[in-house]
């Protein structure tokens, strides 16, 4: 069962998506960490995250890219994953070079994402899948921004398709679009 949650910034998306999470009862709940720490900022929201999954029973795992490489090894049908957040694994991709990745670059990334969530849902009777809303604050961006947003929103689309569940959290309410 993949769950893909989205939503704008500070929507409450996070703390959706760890409820449903914990909803699964499973034996074995890993929460899945993609946030690469550049800065004091990225540093202060690891640490807010850290606070509010604190005593939640999740086994976290740091994983800033190659969600392929990821082995659980517990039983599928006891195990859920939570994956936070796809934004930041994408962006992490994405500029994984030190630069934007070019277009043919951005269909192998693509690939390589969408690969890494089939081998977490291999492993996983319930995979939960945070990303966020992109375009809709009607801002305009560097170019290479632009091209990430994209991407992003490429990757969103792919995961909508492969979800059974997608819900967008709206001002902390959940709002199912599929499933």
């Amino acid at each position: 069962m993949i769950t893909v949650i989205t939503g704008g910034s500070g929507s409450g998306k996070s703390e959706y998506a760890e409820s449903v999470l914990l909803a699964t009862k499973v034996a074995y709940q890993y929460y899945l960490a993609t946030m690469e720490v550049f800065g004091e900022e990225d540093q202060k929201k690891v640490e807010r995250h850290k606070k509010l999954r604190e005593g939640k029973g999740f086994a976290a795992i740091e994983r800033p890219r190659d969600l392929a490489g990821v082995d659980f090894q517990s039983p599928w049908e006891e195990t859920a994953v939570l994956v936070e957040c796809i934004g930041n694994l994408t962006a992490n991709e994405f500029f994984a070079q030190g630069r934007a990745a070019t277009r043919e670059e951005e269909m192998l990334l693509e690939a390589k994402i969408v690969h890494g969530i089939g081998v977490l849902a291999s492993q996983a009777k319930f995979l939960v899948i945070v990303t966020n809303e992109v375009f809709s604050d009607g801002e305009e961006y560097s170019a290479e921004t632009t091209e990430y947003m994209r991407m992003l929103g490429r990757m969103n689309q792919k995961l909508f398709a492969m979800a059974d569940r997608v819900v967008e959290v709206v001002c902390g309410i959940p709002v199912c679009w599929k499933g």
